[in-house]
Order: structure tokens, then C-alpha cells, then sequence
């Protein structure tokens, strides 16, 4: 494993690591001179400028309306709608740019802009849009930054559920387990997975790999992020390192669906090595 490798596997071994760090780390495999501290920075001046703006004694709702003009109506941070599968749009440092990403990068700076303003916001994995929540008085604001920060009403929750759910379930499934707090592990490995698919998609192996190294440092149990890089390994054709892989998932799922699958990749990457001998 190598120095920049070793960084981020100290930092994301913590239980509780520091979101936007581990944000920006995972960039350096695209953009290997970033400064971390620069753009830990920047979140400071842009929390700094907000604080001078609200009172001291300043009610969270008034918070949220404060940060959110200034991060969408002064700094013009905003979706990216044209180009929404453009990797620059799941790197931390390329958002604050270019002032444009995804649903889940722009939820990280909101969050952390947001928490050094002392509100307790938390990320929420909603299936296939990442949003922010905040509790409140009389209950809670469900918020989306890839919208300005607009906060969603529970019929606008509901719409969004009906376009991953099968039809006619999202209008009676409670949605409290759809809103449950997502932790920093769980927002990073999103991050890493949304820009594995995309560089599986555009068949970018190498950088692909680099990924799934990272993603298995987040969560190391989970096999089927093992099997996957795996798979690149043999794509990529080292053998040796996607054979280990691939016995290492039939090792902890041996009952799984793709199991027979998998074994026939097994034989295939034991002949290839026999012949490397």
C-alpha cells in the first residue's frame, strides 16, 4: 500500500472521521497535487462570511435560510443537470471550482458549511437522491441541495420514491427508514461507488481500480465490493491479484446467486497463473 493509501486507510478506520477530509482525499487518485487544507479552508471562510451575517442567538430555520442564499444565490453553487455523469461531479475539490455537482458532493459541503455553523445536519442515502435533513422544533426539515436547499414536502418525498419502488407502493410505505441518517462511512463509500460505475461504464479499468482500492479501505466486509474488483483485476488481466479476490468472495459467500459464476472465473484465473509459472 502506498503513502497516500496508507493516509486515508488511518483516517477512514476511525469510527468518527472528519467527512469533508476523507472527501477530498479520495480526489488526490484524479488530482494527485491537491492540497486537503486549501479546501478545508475555503469551508472555513464560507462558514465565517454565513456567521457574520446571523445573530448570535440565530433559530436553526434562520440558519438554513441564511446558508442557503449565500451558497446558492451569492456563491451559485447548483446541480449539474447537462452533465450529471461527469466524474468532476463526485470530486469534492472540482465542486467547489466549479461551483456544480452532484445531489451527494453537494450535500457534503452544505453539511460541513452547515456544521461549522452549529447545525446538526445529517446526510440522508435516499434511494437515488442523496438529501440533507435537520431536526427541528416541530420536527424536521427535509432539505435538497441539488435544488437550492428547498426543503420537500411529504407528497414531493413520495414522488421520488414512486420512480424506484414498484408501482403503487410508494404512496403507503412509511417513510421514516428512507430517512435515516447516513454516516460519514456510508456517504463515502456512496461517493466511490458512484465513480466506479461511471468509470465501468466508460471501460477506465485503471482508474476504476484505483477506486475499488479506496472503497475496500471504507468497507473492507462488504464481498461484494470485493468481487467486483476482482472482476476488473481480470479484465485488466493480472490474474493472480483477481483470482485472490475472487476465492476470497467464494470464501464468504459461498451460497451466493453468482456463485457459480464466480467459480468458473476461478478455474479460468488458475489455468491463466498455472501458465505465468
Amino acid at each position: 500500500m502506498n503513502r497516500e493509501l496508507e493516509h486515508f486507510a488511518t483516517l477512514v478506520s476511525r469510527e468518527h472521521f472528519d467527512l469533508a477530509e476523507a472527501s477530498l482525499l479520495l480526489a488526490r487518485d484524479a488530482y494527485p497535487g491537491l492540497e486537503v487544507s486549501d479546501y478545508m479552508a475555503q469551508l472555513d471562510d464560507i462558514a465565517a462570511a454565513i456567521r457574520r451575517r446571523i445573530a448570535l442567538d440565530a433559530f436553526a430555520e434562520q440558519k438554513v435560510i441564511a446558508l442557503n442564499y449565500f451558497l446558492f444565490n451569492e456563491m451559485r453553487f447548483s446541480g449539474n443537470i447537462d452533465d450529471y455523469y461527469d466524474p468532476r461531479n463526485s470530486y469534492l475539490n472540482e465542486v467547489m471550482e466549479r461551483r456544480s455537482g452532484i445531489p451527494i458532493t453537494l450535500s457534503v459541503i452544505y453539511l460541513e458549511v452547515g456544521r461549522r455553523l452549529g447545525l446538526n445536519l445529517r446526510g440522508v442515502s435516499f434511494p437515488g437522491h442523496f438529501l440533507v435533513k435537520l431536526a427541528v422544533t416541530r420536527g424536521q426539515l427535509v432539505l435538497d441541495p441539488f435544488a437550492g436547499g428547498v426543503a420537500q414536502s411529504e407528497s414531493e418525498l413520495r414522488q421520488r420514491l414512486a420512480q424506484v419502488l414498484p408501482p403503487g407502493k410508494a404512496e403507503n410505505v412509511p417513510l421514516d427508514p428512507f430517512l435515516e441518517a447516513a454516516t460519514p462511512r456510508q456517504i463515502i463509500a456512496r461517493m466511490l461507488r458512484n465513480l466506479k460505475n461511471i468509470y465501468v461504464q466508460t471501460n477506465k479499468l485503471e482508474t476504476a481500480l484505483a477506486v475499488m482500492h479506496r472503497m475496500l479501505l471504507v468497507v473492507p466486509e462488504s464481498a461484494e465490493e470485493l468481487r467486483d474488483r476482482g472482476i476488473i483485476y481480470q479484465q485488466l488481466e493480472c490474474s493472480r491479484a483477481a483470482l485472490s479476490d475472487l476465492q476470497n468472495y467464494l470464501r464468504r459467500r459461498p451460497e451466493a446467486p453468482d456463485s457459480g459464476d464466480i467459480y468458473t472465473k476461478v478455474v479460468e484465473l488458475k489455468q491463466a497463473c498455472a501458465r505465468l509459472n
